[in-house]
Order: C-alpha cells, then structure tokens, then sequence
C-alpha cells in the first residue's frame, strides 16, 4: 500500500475530517488558511486519489463532489499491515507495539481481540 504524499495527506485529512461530500473549493479553502495554493493543484491531487481509488464522486451539475472510499482507520490498518509483512517476526513487532501502548489503547485492543473471538466462535 503506498503512502500518501504530503499533499495527499493533506487533502485525505480534510475529506475525513468533512463527514460529507466536499467539492475540489471546500478542500482548497480549507488548504489555504495554511499556505497559498491553487484550485488546479489541489483538483488535479483529487482526481488522481480518485482514479487510485481512495476517493468516490458524483457529478452535481458543473461540479463534483468527493468522499472517502475507505476510512482513515483502513488506510492505517493498511500501513500497519504492510510493515508487519514486512518484518520477519510479526509477533515480535506486535509485541513491542503492544508494549508501548498507554492502557485505554491496551483496553481497546482487548476487547476488540474478544469481539474478534466472538466473531470467529473461539469464545
């Protein structure tokens, strides 16, 4: 899975965080309380992340309007998957990450391991 670029990033961010459908002007002049940028860029970044398949859109009359395809939580889950593959022991790398998790996040990940169970019959 490839990383977003720093403007990629940047618009996922504000598309995310929207709720709803944005148009390619929402997203600019959100970008542009940070730094100057033009609509052409950020419309070009936003039809490439459509056809690599991290944004959907619908046409509303001259316009389009743009949402995520995937949540942000499955764009992490699949950075944190690909780093796994990576490693040539997994348990080791879930070990130490789980080391340094603070104890809400350890709570969460049991009971998202005894839904997992649940899920899966080994209850």
């Amino acid at each position: 899975m490839p990383r977003f670029g720093d403007l990629e990033a940047a618009i996922m961010d504000r598309v995310w965080a929207a709720g709803v459908p944005v148009r390619v002007r929402d997203v600019v002049e959100d970008l542009q309380r940070e730094r100057p940028i033009a609509f052409t860029t950020v419309q070009t970044v936003m039809e490439n992340l459509f056809r690599k398949g991290w944004l959907r859109r619908a046409k509303e009359g001259r316009i389009h309007r743009y949402w995520p395809a995937a949540s942000r939580e499955e764009y992490s889950a699949g950075l944190v998957e690909e780093a796994l593959q990576a490693a040539p022991d997994r348990a080791a790398v879930l070990a130490r990450l789980v080391a340094r998790m603070p104890r809400g996040e350890l709570d969460a990940l049991r009971t998202a391991l005894e839904e997992a169970k649940e899920r899966e019959g080994l209850s």
